[in-house]
């Protein structure tokens, strides 16, 4: 009876660690399917090198006209189209409202063919000496080595709290 027991709660273990892809959709594609996928990474794994050494990370990342989604609810939430209303009208409002530039600390960045995934942390300190610190995932759709899609998840309370209490302290 034991090992009658044992045997069905291991397949039953086996059958939730299978793939959900498994049997439904296309089959998960190989590498070589997708010789981009290693400069993909490399682009963007260079970005957070070059951004936490004092630079841009959006420069060179990403395409003049990509499209940009914050998901969530809050004034920034939404998508911006092209490169100048994303960082006029979302990156700019918390960035001039820092005193510190923002620094990355990445947990991990993944890739899948024409996709990468950015997990980071980001601390700063605001235009009233008040500590920022977010969570970040990023995911990108490439083309071309830069970004044409991203998709960004992070805490908005946290970015509306340094616009709202730091509005009248903007650096110019």
């Amino acid at each position: 009876m034991l090992a009658k027991m044992t045997a069905l709660v291991a397949g039953g273990l086996l059958g939730a660690l299978t793939p959900l892809h498994a049997g439904s959709g296309p089959p998960p594609r190989s590498r070589s399917q997708c010789p981009e996928e290693r400069s993909n990474l490399q682009s963007v794994q260079s970005a957070f090198v070059r951004w936490s050494a004092g630079g841009s990370v959006f420069e060179g990342l990403l395409a003049e006209d990509v499209v940009w989604t914050i998901h969530g609810s809050g004034p920034v939430a939404g998508t911006y189209k092209g490169l100048r209303d994303f960082t006029e009208n979302a990156a700019r409002p918390l960035v001039s409202r820092l005193a510190t530039p923002l620094v990355p600390s990445v947990h991990f960045i993944v890739s899948d063919c024409d996709r990468v995934i950015v997990r980071f942390g980001a601390a700063a300190r605001t235009t009233l000496g008040q500590p920022y610190r977010n969570e970040f995932v990023w995911i990108f759709r490439m083309a071309a080595g830069q970004v044409v899609e991203a998709e960004a998840f992070l805490d908005l309370v946290a970015y509306q709290r340094v616009i709202e209490s730091s509005g009248s302290h903007c650096k110019k």
